[in-house]
């Protein structure tokens, strides 16, 4: 196809036009960063309330980083996240106080865990709301899910 002096000057302004509206496509959006004193407003008498940033990060991506909290079980597809290492699972020591600052993670695939004094950042899709799990039946108020960690 051979084109006149015109056809030319049309297929160079449709080429970048194209580019033009692929360049304006939004981006996928960068993971929020939260950190653990972000997780609720209020702790009262009358149990938790989430913060207004966990609110507006409902089912959104975010980030998170802290410590693994050891496994239950080694073929598990989550594990909670913790503010500060922990050497016991908190599930396997009746003594052992279950800490207010938490968050469960539901891996996107399997990945090889963690010990328990490295930090680790998260992202995922925030959860929120009391939910079971109906395969473990362990109750969650946050989660992140769909998620994915690596060391820092």
């Amino acid at each position: 196809m051979i084109f006149t002096a015109p056809d030319r000057r049309q297929a160079l302004a449709m080429i970048g036009a194209a580019a033009l509206c692929l360049s304006a496509r939004p981006a996928r959006s960068a993971p929020s960063p939260i950190s653990f004193n972000e997780l609720y407003g209020k702790v009262s008498v009358l149990g938790l309330t989430f913060s207004d940033k966990v609110k507006a990060l409902e089912g959104k991506p975010v980030a998170m980083r802290g410590f693994m909290a050891p496994p239950l079980k080694a073929e598990a597809n989550f594990f909670v996240l913790t503010e500060i290492p922990m050497a016991l699972c908190p599930f396997c020591s009746s003594d052992a106080d279950w800490p207010d600052d938490i968050i469960v993670v539901y891996l996107d695939h399997a990945q090889t865990f963690e010990q328990a004094n490295a930090t680790i950042e998260v992202s995922g899709k925030l959860e929120v709301g009391s939910w079971t799990d109906p395969d473990t039946g362990f109750v969650s108020l946050l989660r992140i899910v769909n998620a994915d960690f690596r060391r820092v």
